[in-house]
């Protein structure tokens, strides 16, 4: 069969046709879900695409099934994704948290429809942002992306399944519904352009392997199952081999590496971009499809002679606390627009120096904000009119 993995050119994607590229460029090759709105045309185009680049497209009965399936298949050997929408992603926080804890590589994507419960079906929001980080119980640390365009689709999907395998944890993909159905010129370059990353390989002989046993990184090799490794794969809190041991040292040992080799190595991770921030007076920090409605709003406020500056963010999860700090300690404040009531503006609550204002644009989701409403909160902020914490402070309603 003719390899089309890679669909280099130039393109014309909706932005949940983009992800599946993106998955099958990095080397996704088994795919599971479910359909649910907005992004059912990503399970779509892999149903279509997979059985071309040699792949495997599975409908599954539910989001449990779907994410049961992947981290099988990772364990297989197979790079895997699934995608969902908020009620499917809630069902999957379960295995999600099974991923986390056997360190299985896998991609799930989230676009971001309005809740709770059946909620928005077609209509906007980003208020999954939280349950990205904490949606699964226990203590844990996650790897997210947020794109804001088709071409990021496409970018950050090939580089969640490359974090995934790097960091051995499950990465997700936080896109919402605008993005997800714009539809937008998307390059796909060459395929020996694309850098791929692989999980590493044991070094060690089978009899002396042992499954959880991390390199001075933190992270074990990973072999698949059939190679002939032994492979002990718990879900109970478990000691190297990957044996069941629930006494508390054993926990403590587990988790704080489970975390760590998130926290050491998410200088690599962070991901943002900037715009104007040096000499701003105030910097508005978004995401999505939220940091472009900023962009309309920056201008009018530039228009108007007031310095502002831009900061989005590209990786949600683990938050870029360290950068966050430094700006929060030369500008008078930050605006945060949100398709929620309020969720990654307590990240920059929690970061910021405490003389630093912070204005919550708040937007229950379903559509897009008014510019308007961000620019009398930019404003305020450049005013000195802001509160010194965040409020829910809904502006203009």
């Amino acid at each position: 069969m003719e390899n089309f993995s890679v669909l280099t050119g130039t393109h014309f994607l909706l932005g949940d046709s983009a992800i599946a590229e993106g998955a099958i460029a990095a080397g996704c090759r088994f795919f599971a879900g479910y359909p649910i709105t907005p992004s059912t045309e990503t399970a779509e185009r892999m149903a279509e695409r997979l059985p071309q680049a040699g792949g495997i497209y599975m409908q599954m009965e539910d989001e449990l099934g779907s994410m049961a399936a992947i981290v099988g298949a990772s364990w297989a050997g197979r790079k895997a994704m699934t995608a969902t929408s908020g009620p499917g992603f809630s069902l999957m926080m379960e295995n999600l948290g099974l991923g986390i804890i056997t360190e299985t590589p896998l991609v799930v994507c989230n676009v971001q429809r309005g809740g709770p419960s059946t909620g928005l079906p077609t209509l906007v929001s980003q208020s999954d942002m939280m349950q990205a980080r904490w949606g699964s119980h226990g203590h844990y640390e996650i790897i997210a992306f947020v794109p804001w365009s088709a071409q990021e689709c496409f970018d950050l999907t090939l580089r969640a399944f490359n974090y995934s395998e790097r960091y051995r944890v499950p990465v997700l993909l936080m896109a919402d519904a605008e993005v997800g159905h714009l539809t937008e010129k998307v390059v796909i370059p060459q395929a020996d352009q694309i850098e791929i990353w692989h999980r590493k390989r044991p070094q060690k002989p089978p009899a002396e392997f042992k499954t959880f046993e991390p390199d001075d990184d933190l992270i074990p090799p990973m072999p698949s199952a059939g190679e002939g490794y032994h492979l002990f794969c718990e879900s109970l809190t478990h000691d190297e081999r990957g044996y069941p041991d629930t006494a508390a040292p054993a926990q403590q040992k587990l988790i704080l590496r489970l975390t760590e080799k998130i926290r050491k190595h998410r200088f690599d991770i962070y991901d943002y971009e900037e715009r104007g921030i040096d000499g701003a007076d105030v910097v508005v920090l978004s995401y999505g499809i939220s940091a472009r409605i900023a962009m309309q709003a920056i201008s009018l406020a530039h228009a108007k002679g007031i310095k502002v500056g831009f900061f989005r963010l590209k990786t949600a999860w683990p938050f870029p606390e360290e950068r966050v700090r430094q700006i929060s300690a030369r500008v008078r404040g930050f605006v945060v627009p949100e398709l929620n009531l309020g969720q990654m503006v307590r990240e920059v609550e929690r970061c910021a120096v405490d003389r630093c204002g912070i204005s919550l644009v708040p937007h229950a989701g379903g559509d897009i904000h008014d510019p308007e409403l961000i620019l009398e909160a930019i404003i305020r902020t450049q005013e000195g009119k802001a509160p010194c914490r965040a409020d829910l402070v809904s502006l203009g309603r």
